[in-house]
C-alpha cells in the first residue's frame, strides 16, 4: 500500500510519520469531524481556532500543551465549578430518596477505598457520586455537557486522588454536600458544592502542582 508522510506539529515541534495514505485520509476525515481542521478545496488543510474545536479531549491535550498541565488543570476545575455548583443547586429539591441513599452507598465505598488505599476503587465511586447529583438536577443539557468532560476526569481524578491527605479532604467535602441535599437546601447544596471546588483547587496548587 502507497505510504506518505504524515507531518504533525505539537507542541512546538514537528514530528513526520511514515504512513499509509488512508491511514492519513482517515485521520484527516476524524479531525475534520470534531471541527480542529477545515479542508478548503485548492488551498489545503488548515487548523482551526481552539474555540471551534468540538472535541474537549483535544481541546485539553492543546492547552496542556500550549499552557501547561498546571494551567489546564485550573481551567477545568473553574468548568466543573460553574456546571457542579449550579447542578448541585438544582438537585437538592429534586433529588429522590433512591438517589440520596446511593450516594449514601458511594460515600461508604470512598471511606472504605480511602481505608484499603484502594486508588481505583475511590476515584470510581467519587466520580459517580457527581454522576448522581447531574443526574438528580433533572436537566438533559446539564449531563449532556457534561459527558464528554467525565472521559478526561477520571484520568486527572487518579493523579489528584493519589495522595491520602487530598483524598480525606474529599470524603469530608462529599459529607458536607450529601448533608445539605439531604436537607433539601439549595443555597446550602450549592455552597457546598463551591466548597468542595475550590477544596480541590487548593489541593491541586498544595500536593499536585509543587511537585
Amino acid at each position: 500500500m502507497a505510504r506518505k508522510s504524515l507531518v504533525v506539529e505539537v507542541a512546538d515541534s514537528v514530528l513526520t510519520l511514515d504512513v499509509s495514505r488512508m491511514t492519513v485520509r482517515e485521520a484527516i476525515k476524524t479531525l475534520a469531524a470534531q471541527n480542529i481542521i477545515r479542508v478548503e478545496r485548492g488551498r489545503g488543510t488548515f487548523v482551526n481556532p481552539i474555540n471551534m474545536w468540538n472535541s474537549l479531549e483535544a481541546v485539553v491535550r492543546a492547552t496542556t500543551a500550549g499552557v501547561g498541565a498546571a494551567a489546564a488543570a485550573v481551567q477545568l476545575i473553574e468548568l466543573r465549578r460553574m456546571l457542579e455548583t449550579g447542578a448541585c443547586e438544582l438537585a437538592a429539591s429534586r433529588i429522590t430518596e433512591g438517589q440520596l441513599a446511593t450516594m449514601g452507598e458511594l460515600l461508604d465505598a470512598m471511606r472504605a477505598a480511602h481505608a484499603s488505599a484502594d486508588l481505583d476503587g475511590f476515584v470510581e465511586a467519587d466520580l459517580e457520586f457527581h454522576d448522581v447529583i447531574l443526574r438528580a438536577s433533572g436537566n438533559v443539557f446539564v449531563s449532556a455537557l457534561y459527558e464528554p468532560l467525565g472521559r478526561v476526569l477520571s484520568s486527572r481524578r487518579r493523579e489528584t486522588s493519589a495522595f491520602e491527605q487530598i483524598q480525606k479532604h474529599a470524603i469530608a467535602e462529599h459529607e458536607q454536600i450529601l448533608a445539605a441535599l439531604r436537607q433539601g437546601d439549595s443555597t446550602q447544596a450549592r455552597q457546598s458544592m463551591d466548597s468542595h471546588m475550590q477544596q480541590t483547587l487548593d489541593d491541586l496548587n498544595t500536593y499536585v502542582l509543587k511537585q
